[in-house]
Protein backbone atom coordinates (compact mmCIF):
# COMPACT_ATOMS: atom_id res chain seq x y z
CA UNK A 1 0.00 0.00 0.00
CA UNK A 2 1.55 3.43 -1.35
CA UNK A 3 1.65 6.59 0.59
CA UNK A 4 -1.15 8.05 -1.83
CA UNK A 5 -3.48 4.88 -0.71
CA UNK A 6 -2.79 5.12 2.83
CA UNK A 7 -3.78 9.28 2.39
CA UNK A 8 -6.90 8.55 0.20
CA UNK A 9 -8.19 5.99 3.12
CA UNK A 10 -7.17 8.81 5.76
CA UNK A 11 -9.07 11.15 4.47
CA UNK A 12 -11.91 8.96 3.48
CA UNK A 13 -12.08 7.54 6.16
CA UNK A 14 -12.11 11.34 8.19
CA UNK A 15 -14.99 12.29 5.75
CA UNK A 16 -16.76 9.26 7.63
CA UNK A 17 -16.39 9.63 11.04
CA UNK A 18 -19.73 9.99 12.84
CA UNK A 19 -20.50 11.87 15.83
CA UNK A 20 -20.82 9.35 18.24
CA UNK A 21 -17.27 8.31 17.47
CA UNK A 22 -15.91 11.72 17.77
CA UNK A 23 -18.06 11.94 21.18
CA UNK A 24 -16.30 8.60 22.24
CA UNK A 25 -12.32 9.89 20.98
CA UNK A 26 -12.80 12.97 22.88
CA UNK A 27 -13.84 11.30 26.59
CA UNK A 28 -10.99 8.37 25.48
CA UNK A 29 -8.64 11.35 25.49
CA UNK A 30 -9.92 12.90 28.74
CA UNK A 31 -9.87 9.87 30.39
CA UNK A 32 -6.60 9.23 29.70
CA UNK A 33 -5.59 12.43 30.85
CA UNK A 34 -6.83 12.05 34.19
CA UNK A 35 -5.78 8.99 34.97
CA UNK A 36 -2.10 10.59 34.37
CA UNK A 37 -2.98 12.57 37.01
CA UNK A 38 -4.20 9.89 39.32
CA UNK A 39 -7.69 11.85 38.63
CA UNK A 40 -10.51 9.70 39.85
CA UNK A 41 -12.81 11.90 36.54
CA UNK A 42 -10.75 8.60 34.69
CA UNK A 43 -13.76 6.78 35.23
CA UNK A 44 -16.69 8.48 34.10
CA UNK A 45 -15.41 9.70 31.45
CA UNK A 46 -14.21 6.61 31.13
CA UNK A 47 -17.43 5.14 31.12
CA UNK A 48 -18.67 6.87 28.34
CA UNK A 49 -16.15 6.46 25.84
CA UNK A 50 -15.90 2.55 26.53
CA UNK A 51 -20.27 2.47 25.91
CA UNK A 52 -19.76 3.69 22.75
CA UNK A 53 -16.96 2.14 21.66
CA UNK A 54 -18.89 -1.68 22.68
CA UNK A 55 -21.29 -0.41 19.90
CA UNK A 56 -18.59 0.99 17.27
CA UNK A 57 -16.57 -2.78 17.59
CA UNK A 58 -19.42 -4.64 17.06
CA UNK A 59 -20.36 -2.99 13.97
CA UNK A 60 -16.66 -3.19 12.69
CA UNK A 61 -16.79 -7.06 13.82
CA UNK A 62 -14.02 -5.83 16.12
CA UNK A 63 -15.60 -8.68 18.60
CA UNK A 64 -12.18 -8.95 20.66
CA UNK A 65 -12.37 -4.96 21.15
CA UNK A 66 -15.67 -5.47 21.82
CA UNK A 67 -15.56 -7.50 24.84
CA UNK A 68 -12.43 -5.58 25.71
CA UNK A 69 -14.60 -2.66 25.89
CA UNK A 70 -17.98 -4.26 27.90
CA UNK A 71 -14.47 -5.52 30.09
CA UNK A 72 -13.50 -1.79 30.60
CA UNK A 73 -16.81 -0.79 31.44
CA UNK A 74 -17.34 -3.19 34.65
CA UNK A 75 -13.18 -2.44 35.60
CA UNK A 76 -14.08 1.01 35.34
CA UNK A 77 -17.12 0.50 38.24
CA UNK A 78 -14.83 -1.54 40.04
CA UNK A 79 -11.52 1.15 39.87
CA UNK A 80 -13.82 3.76 40.80
CA UNK A 81 -14.60 1.90 44.05
CA UNK A 82 -11.51 1.31 44.89
CA UNK A 83 -9.88 4.70 43.73
CA UNK A 84 -12.47 6.66 46.14
CA UNK A 85 -11.59 4.01 48.74
CA UNK A 86 -10.12 6.03 51.83
CA UNK A 87 -8.79 5.07 55.32
CA UNK A 88 -8.70 6.76 58.50
CA UNK A 89 -6.71 9.45 57.59
CA UNK A 90 -8.53 10.46 54.83
CA UNK A 91 -5.48 8.92 52.16
CA UNK A 92 -6.08 6.79 49.39
CA UNK A 93 -6.33 3.33 50.62
CA UNK A 94 -4.84 2.54 46.85
CA UNK A 95 -1.43 4.13 46.23
CA UNK A 96 0.71 4.24 42.51
CA UNK A 97 3.36 1.57 43.17
CA UNK A 98 5.38 -0.84 40.81
CA UNK A 99 4.97 -4.45 40.28
CA UNK A 100 7.17 -7.21 42.18
CA UNK A 101 8.37 -10.05 40.14
CA UNK A 102 6.12 -12.33 41.06
CA UNK A 103 2.93 -9.51 40.33
CA UNK A 104 4.70 -9.65 36.83
CA UNK A 105 4.80 -12.74 36.28
CA UNK A 106 0.94 -13.11 37.20
CA UNK A 107 0.61 -10.26 34.42
CA UNK A 108 2.34 -12.17 31.91
CA UNK A 109 0.06 -15.29 32.07
CA UNK A 110 -3.17 -12.95 32.49
CA UNK A 111 -2.09 -11.68 29.72
CA UNK A 112 -1.03 -15.42 27.84
CA UNK A 113 -4.17 -16.82 28.80
CA UNK A 114 -6.63 -14.02 27.25
CA UNK A 115 -4.78 -14.06 24.18
CA UNK A 116 -5.05 -17.62 23.81
CA UNK A 117 -8.87 -17.47 24.59
CA UNK A 118 -9.83 -14.36 22.53
CA UNK A 119 -7.57 -15.94 19.13
CA UNK A 120 -9.35 -19.08 19.23
CA UNK A 121 -12.51 -17.45 19.47
CA UNK A 122 -12.08 -15.36 16.62
CA UNK A 123 -11.03 -17.82 14.38
CA UNK A 124 -14.08 -19.61 14.79
CA UNK A 125 -15.94 -16.19 14.57
CA UNK A 126 -13.92 -15.59 11.37
CA UNK A 127 -14.62 -19.20 9.57
CA UNK A 128 -18.18 -18.81 10.45
CA UNK A 129 -19.92 -15.66 10.16
CA UNK A 130 -17.00 -12.60 10.95
CA UNK A 131 -14.86 -12.69 8.01
CA UNK A 132 -13.83 -9.46 8.67
CA UNK A 133 -12.00 -10.82 11.92
CA UNK A 134 -8.14 -10.24 12.33
CA UNK A 135 -8.03 -13.24 15.39
CA UNK A 136 -4.38 -12.69 16.04
CA UNK A 137 -4.38 -8.62 15.69
CA UNK A 138 -7.64 -8.30 17.52
CA UNK A 139 -6.51 -10.87 20.23
CA UNK A 140 -3.36 -8.76 21.17
CA UNK A 141 -4.92 -5.71 21.32
CA UNK A 142 -7.44 -7.03 23.60
CA UNK A 143 -5.44 -8.72 25.72
CA UNK A 144 -2.94 -6.11 26.46
CA UNK A 145 -5.93 -4.14 27.20
CA UNK A 146 -7.47 -6.37 29.32
CA UNK A 147 -4.09 -6.78 31.65
CA UNK A 148 -3.88 -2.82 31.46
CA UNK A 149 -7.07 -1.85 32.72
CA UNK A 150 -6.56 -4.35 35.31
CA UNK A 151 -3.16 -2.90 36.69
CA UNK A 152 -4.82 0.33 36.31
CA UNK A 153 -8.00 -0.07 38.71
CA UNK A 154 -4.70 -1.13 41.05
CA UNK A 155 -2.44 1.63 40.71
CA UNK A 156 0.69 -0.36 38.87
CA UNK A 157 3.09 1.80 37.14
CA UNK A 158 3.38 -1.71 34.71
CA UNK A 159 -0.25 -0.84 33.67
CA UNK A 160 1.39 1.94 30.74
CA UNK A 161 3.12 -0.42 29.89
CA UNK A 162 0.53 -2.45 28.86
CA UNK A 163 -1.02 0.37 27.17
CA UNK A 164 1.36 1.17 25.13
CA UNK A 165 1.13 -2.41 23.42
CA UNK A 166 -2.51 -1.73 23.54
CA UNK A 167 -2.00 1.27 21.57
CA UNK A 168 0.50 0.48 19.26
CA UNK A 169 -1.44 -2.18 18.09
CA UNK A 170 -4.63 -0.74 17.46
CA UNK A 171 -3.17 2.18 15.83
CA UNK A 172 -3.31 -0.16 12.29
CA UNK A 173 -6.00 -2.54 13.45
CA UNK A 174 -8.64 0.54 13.80
CA UNK A 175 -7.33 2.21 10.24
CA UNK A 176 -7.85 -0.90 8.25
CA UNK A 177 -11.27 -1.11 9.41
CA UNK A 178 -12.18 2.22 7.94
CA UNK A 179 -12.48 3.78 12.19
CA UNK A 180 -9.70 6.29 10.74
CA UNK A 181 -10.60 8.95 13.39
CA UNK A 182 -10.28 6.42 16.15
CA UNK A 183 -6.87 5.22 14.55
CA UNK A 184 -5.46 8.35 15.27
CA UNK A 185 -6.96 8.36 18.69
CA UNK A 186 -4.72 5.51 19.65
CA UNK A 187 -2.04 7.66 18.35
CA UNK A 188 -2.98 10.71 20.85
CA UNK A 189 -3.09 7.65 23.06
CA UNK A 190 0.14 6.61 22.65
CA UNK A 191 1.82 9.65 23.59
CA UNK A 192 -0.51 10.35 26.58
CA UNK A 193 0.72 6.36 27.90
CA UNK A 194 4.63 7.42 27.39
CA UNK A 195 3.70 10.59 29.52
CA UNK A 196 1.57 8.86 32.15
CA UNK A 197 4.25 6.18 32.47
CA UNK A 198 7.07 8.76 33.32
CA UNK A 199 4.55 10.16 35.88
CA UNK A 200 3.77 7.32 37.44
CA UNK A 201 7.04 6.50 37.92
CA UNK A 202 8.12 9.57 39.15
CA UNK A 203 4.79 9.35 42.03
CA UNK A 204 5.92 5.55 43.02
CA UNK A 205 8.64 6.39 43.73
CA UNK A 206 8.15 8.94 45.79
CA UNK A 207 5.39 6.67 47.90
CA UNK A 208 8.25 4.16 48.14
CA UNK A 209 10.26 6.91 49.84
CA UNK A 210 7.58 7.79 52.08
CA UNK A 211 6.95 4.11 53.22
CA UNK A 212 10.66 3.53 53.83
CA UNK A 213 10.49 6.87 56.09
CA UNK A 214 7.08 6.27 57.36
CA UNK A 215 6.71 2.71 57.93
CA UNK A 216 3.40 0.88 58.96
CA UNK A 217 3.11 0.01 62.09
Amino acid sequence: MDFNTIWQQFTEGMRATTGLEYIAVFTGIASVYFSRLENIWVYPTGLVNTIIYIWLSLKGHLFGEASVNLYYTIMSIYGWILWAGKDAQQQHIVQVKFSTGKQWLQQVLFFTAFYAGIFFILTYLKRSFAPGAIPWADAFASATAYTGMWLMAKKKVESWYWWIATNFASIPLYFVKGYVFTSVYYLVLLVLAFSGLAEWMKRAGNNRKAMLNFPEI
